[in-house]
Order: structure tokens, then sequence, then C-alpha cells
């Protein structure tokens, strides 16, 4: 597979993220230089001027409130099977400023019926979130527990993260000390 990777700065508690592109689209994204699929992040760069002013713009406009989906094309080549399938079902189902369930998000993909086990389903998805390569492109952000906010991975501050992605598409309300986008 011919990959590169755009750094583009961001606003995240984790600071920049890393995007690996290829020529179908971003195959992974990785938060505060983490890895990811198995690939070293971050090398060899992109060198496509058109990709990387692609890739950071959208963001950009993404992060200052001005695009509700970050709307790059994904390369699925490192997602596959029942994991592929929960991930795509989240694209599909939820939405700028709506959250789901573990345990919704494992009914409706489909592929959980044959589990009985009350709970494994749920905490089935909640694994395939974690290992989600398409951080905020499939947004991971968005899938919730039933009693609160949930996990999330991207490192230390992963948890400061997803809450803040949270409050820019309004799910949360901002707190004192958010640095958000103002007046949107």
């Amino acid at each position: 597979m011919e990959i590169s990777w755009v750094p583009v700065p961001t606003p995240l508690p984790t600071g920049a993220m890393q995007l690996a592109v290829t020529p179908l689209g971003v195959a992974a994204t990785s938060y505060a230089g983490e890895s990811v699929a198995g690939l070293p992040v971050g090398a060899p760069l992109c060198t496509d001027e058109r990709k990387v002013a692609a890739v950071r713009g959208r963001l950009a406009e993404y992060f200052a409130g001005r695009r509700r989906e970050v709307g790059l094309p994904i390369d699925w080549s490192l997602v596959s099977g029942p994991h592929r399938t929960v991930l795509q079902r989240l694209v599909t189902d939820v939405g700028y400023g709506r959250t789901i369930t573990y345990g919704e998000l494992a009914t409706r993909s489909g592929v959980f019926e044959e589990i009985t086990e009350p709970g494994l389903a749920a905490r089935t998805v909640g694994q395939m979130m974690g290992a989600n390569p398409l951080a905020l492109l499939v947004p991971c952000h968005r899938v919730v527990a039933a009693d609160g906010i949930g996990g999330f991975g991207g490192g230390p501050k992963g948890m400061e993260t997803k809450r803040w992605l949270l409050m820019l598409e309004g799910v949360l309300a901002p707190t004192l000390d958010w640095d958000g986008p103002a007046g949107d």
C-alpha cells in the first residue's frame, strides 16, 4: 500500500494529528503521534500539495465549526470484517451532533446477532472503537456508554479530546475553560 502522512495542527488537547493518505483517500489517523494499525506514524511525509491542502483545509474548517463533517474520502483497506461493518454503520447512522451507545451501535450493525451474553456486544463495539484506525473521519467520539461518556483512545489526553469534540458538535455544553470556536 502506497502511504504517506500529512501532519495537521489542531486545537485538540492531544495537539497535532497525523493522517495517512493513499491514492484512495485517508487510510488512518493518529492523535498525538500514537501508532495506528501497526503503521509507523509520520513518515514518509506526503509531498502532494493538493492532498496536503485538502486534508489541512477540511480539518481546519471542521475544528473552526464551519464544517459538520470532515468530508475526505476514506480508504477502508486497513479495516475488514465485522469491524469494518460496525465502523461503516457508525458513519452512515450517526451524524454531527448526535451520539449512539455502544449497545445501540452493536444492534444496528447486525454483526452480533449470535451473541446472547448480556453486554458482550457493547463491550466488543467499545474495543472496536478503541481500534478504529480512522478516528475523527469515522467518528468514534460519538459512541458513548449507556451511563455516561464512555472511553476514548488518543493517549493520556484522550478523554479530554472526546469531550472537546462533543462540545464542538454541541452534544456537551462547553465548559468555562473550553477553547473551541467562539461565537459559532
